[in-house]
């Protein structure tokens, strides 16, 4: 920006642009060029933006704002593999920032003939991974854009290259005007005189004034100003009492929605011939925080609302030390927790040991100091007094204080409700004489910060309640999966209770198959978290039943409803056979997952959908079927990730999926975090769960029997498996295979109705016999069996026999497994009958 006291000759362009401000006081025509104010003040005279021509290797030039093209000789079109600043910018993707000294070092691209007063900026339009083009900026300041001024035109330059990227073919009409609305800058240009103002449509829509509602005058925008703002902003738009020059100001406007919102104001005034305001021209944008002002009341001011929006210990640590630190020139300062007599410290200015006194540094604890209050004899009688404490250079402290503060140190109790809340620290090393402009501010910030650290403690604390239940709640570790990764993450909302209802589980079902879930709890409450850590408890057990995915839905549907409760919940459980890839999907409600193919190519998976969990007693979850290949990538998402107050879903979708289409799937960590992004915007908790399949390293074998109810069952049982692994070339194993086989056929024959089915698998060296019955009682192992005993040993040898045995439910019954590892075969011997094998001739009847 020109400096004060000068208006800057864009100031002149701008004002001279503005031909409907009459003598007589009439309104300014509404067609006043919007980007000629806000260019003014970010320091620029003219913009020019480049595009590649697709006809040629050049940028041309397809729109301006600002003064004439012709009037700084800016070329109509720069080539690509130039030293233009503009070819610079776009081949490196780098801004290109040149004071006026600089530039003259550039004689393609700049202005003709050179300036003594002007500077330039070469800006690169990039957006989804193309090069759009250069956005040129000129302006007419001594030194060259200041960083503030830098910091807007880069913003603008993003909003110019977001108005190519949703073009399409070619450049839209008026980008340069486009992108500006986009950024939400408002412009106005206001006769004092008579109070009549041209207030463009943006910066109505920031007022929250409908266009029909407005007549033109400062009094109808002033009056949806905060009381406590008004004079304030009265004073910088009456230009008679103070000198011209740049105005700067923050204010909160009331929106008839109720909303409170701050805005940003700054102005320049321009003189007519008689040194007399003739108009101001400002711009107005939308922001999020109050910046920091110079004098006492705007720190004081500043403060408070900062202070107001600081949440955690942390943060109001930080405020303080921004608030202090910088205005008083200090060296160090510290801020303490006072917590059961002892000293926590909470932020250090600098943060690095070796700034603080040695004392400190052996007493470094964790990260901080973590001391006892009896420790430092001095800072304790000034806190039991809890007035602020100003020691100058040269007082004698104990070795804890000593170092702090050689040139002077102020201490500053910080009092909440009748006690200290804590105790700021601020040193200087060289002698430091204490103002009373310096004992207001101090005196005022002590106040409001004990408050906010007293209000930050309580925040911090259930915070720490909240997440220690959420993780709890949710699966501590994941297990590893043979033939796939899967990796899971989960961020709480931001704002409230940072515990909510979404939920994801992986569940081991076997060795080979495995169920995936996610689900969400409506709301952000302890009580969405408590049915969610119910849920989760809830489809596990009914997963390691070894119920099919629409049944384990139904019974948590039904268990939900009968809870009585007013919340209800989405979920999508899949369940993947980790030999073959198949899976199966049931959603309640949940949004669709996704896969990722192993071509990089993105699929929304198209579940048959039922209703949500809670809903109705009789609702009907159908599964939908499907085959995924090694390499394929299948994510579950909660609804937070893909959907916000300004992201709809289906954007929401689509940019997910481009996420996942772009990310590296070696590593499904990297993924997940890509997924997430930085994520800044967090009204709804995420969950998030990756399962990358990668197919077994060793596909197994199967075969099955229908075991018949007849008197020779376990005989032809015997024989099923002898011929089975003959084939499989495993006769190393028929032994104890065969003893296996006669143990367990035996017992699910004896002691269970019903059928009973035989099945062998073979992967590796490895041999599975799994017997099913319709029995979900375990098989119960004698505790005592003397030599006199007519049974109970086979379960005992079977056990003996086996690499691993035990029983998991299944749908209709339970499953009774042993793993036999299959003997290495041993090289044939000398002299050995051409044809010989071993086990051949077993007695199977």
């Amino acid at each position: 920006m020109p400096h004060d006291g000068s208006a800057g000759d864009g100031l002149s362009q701008a004002v001279t642009a503005e031909a409907g401000v009459a003598d007589s006081g009439a309104p300014p025509r509404p067609e006043s060029p919007v980007s000629i104010r806000a260019l003014t003040f970010a320091g620029a005279a003219l913009a020019v933006l480049y595009v590649p021509d697709a006809s040629s290797d050049d940028l041309r030039s397809v729109d301006t704002a600002g003064c004439a093209l012709a009037e700084y000789g800016l070329p109509e079109r720069l080539a690509l593999s130039g030293g233009s600043p503009a070819a610079r910018a776009f081949r490196a993707s780098q801004p290109v920032w040149l004071t006026p000294a600089a530039l003259a070092s550039f004689p393609e691209g700049s202005p003709a003939p050179p300036r003594a007063r002007t500077s330039l900026g070469a800006l690169p339009l990039d957006a989804e991974g193309r090069r759009l083009g250069c956005l040129v900026v000129v302006g007419a300041g001594e030194n060259g854009f200041e960083a503030e001024q830098q910091r807007f035109l880069e913003r603008y330059a993003d909003a110019v290259a977001g108005v190519l990227a949703t073009a399409g073919g070619g450049p839209p009409p008026a980008p340069l005007t486009s992108a500006l609305r986009r950024m939400r800058v408002g412009s106005f240009v206001l006769v004092p005189e008579t109070g009549v103002i041209d207030a463009d449509e943006t910066l109505r829509e920031l007022i929250g004034i409908e266009p029909d509602e407005f007549d033109g005058k400062a009094d109808s925008l002033l009056a949806h100003a905060l009381p406590e703002d008004l004079h304030a902003l009265m004073s910088v738009l009456e230009p008679s009492a103070q000198p011209f020059g740049r105005r700067e100001l923050d204010f909160r406007v009331r929106c008839p929605t109720g909303e409170m919102r701050w805005l940003s104001l700054r102005c320049r005034v321009a003189a007519g011939a008689d040194d007399r305001p003739e108009q101001v021209l400002g711009v107005v944008t939308a922001t999020s925080v109050l910046h920091r002002g110079t004098d006492d009341v705007s720190r004081i001011q500043w403060l408070t609302v900062a202070l107001d929006e600081a949440t955690t210990v942390r943060d109001v640590s930080h405020v303080v030390v921004t608030a202090l630190r910088e205005p008083l020139s200090a060296d160090r300062v510290a801020l303490a927790e006072l917590q059961h007599e002892r000293l926590q410290v909470t932020l250090l200015d600098p943060p690095q040991p070796a700034a603080w006194p040695q004392t400190w540094r052996l007493q470094w604890r964790s990260e901080w100091l973590d001391a006892p209050l009896s420790a430092l004899p001095s800072l304790q009688m000034a806190l039991r007094d809890g007035r602020m404490d100003l020691w100058p250079t040269g007082t004698a402290l104990e070795p804890g204080l000593d170092g702090i503060g050689p040139g002077g140190l102020a201490v500053l109790p910080l009092p909440a409700k009748g006690r200290v809340a804590g105790v700021c620290l601020i040193g200087w090393d060289r002698p430091h004489e204490f103002v009373p402009e310096e004992r207001t501010l101090l005196t005022a910030t002590a106040s409001l910060a004990g408050q906010a650290l007293t209000r930050a403690h309580a925040y911090d604390t259930e915070q720490e309640l909240a997440t220690m239940l959420q993780r709890s709640l949710l699966p501590r570790r994941l297990p590893e999966l043979p033939g796939g990764i899967a990796v899971a993450r989960y961020l709480p909302a931001r704002r409230g209770l940072q515990v909510g209802g979404d939920w994801y589980d992986v569940i081991a079902l076997s060795e080979d198959r495995v169920a995936l879930v996610i689900g969400d709890v409506q709301g952000h409450s302890a009580a969405a978290a408590t049915i969610m850590g119910q849920m989760r408890t809830a489809v596990r057990a009914y997963a390691v039943e070894g119920h099919p995915p629409d049944v384990v839905v139904s019974h948590a549907n039904r268990l939900l409803v009968g809870m009585e409760t007013d919340l209800f919940a989405t979920c999508c459980y899949a369940e993947l056979d980790m030999d073959e890839g198949d899976v199966l999907f049931v959603r309640a409600g949940h949004v669709s997952p996704l896969l990722r193919h192993p071509d990089g190519s993105t699929e929304e998976v198209e579940v048959e959908g039922g209703l949500p969990l809670g809903i109705s007693m009789e609702a009907e979850f159908p599964m939908t079927a499907m085959a995924l290949a090694p390499g394929t990538m299948l994510a579950l998402v909660t609804d937070g990730l893909i959907e916000a107050a300004d992201l709809s879903l289906d954007e929401g979708m689509r940019r997910t999926r481009a996420t996942l289409a772009a990310a590296d799937p070696s590593d499904p960590g990297r993924v997940a975090d890509d997924l997430l992004g930085d994520f800044g915007r967090r009204e709804d908790d995420v969950a998030l769960l990756l399962l990358r399949y990668d197919g077994m390293k060793t596909r197994p074998i199967r075969s099955g029997w229908l075991v018949w109810r007849l008197p020779d069952a376990v005989m032809h049982a015997r024989r099923f498996t002898a011929r089975t692994l003959r084939r499989w070339k495993v006769e190393e194993a028929i032994d104890p295979v065969l003893l296996v086989v006669s143990e367990l056929v035996t017992n699910a024959l004896m002691h269970t109705q019903g059928p009973v089915r035989l099945d062998l698998i073979l992967r590796g060296d490895r041999v599975r016999v799994c017997v099913s019955d319709s029995s979900p009682r375990a098989p119960a192992k004698p505790v005592i069996v003397d030599w006199e005993s007519t049974g109970g040993r086979g379960l005992l040898l079977v056990e003996a026999m086996s690499e691993s045995f035990g029983t998991v439910p299944v749908a209709g019954g339970k499953q009774v497994c042993s793993e036999i590892a299959v003997p290495r075969r041993e090289p044939a011997s000398v002299g050995a009958e051409p044809g010989a094998r071993r086990g051949t001739d077993h007695d199977v009847s």
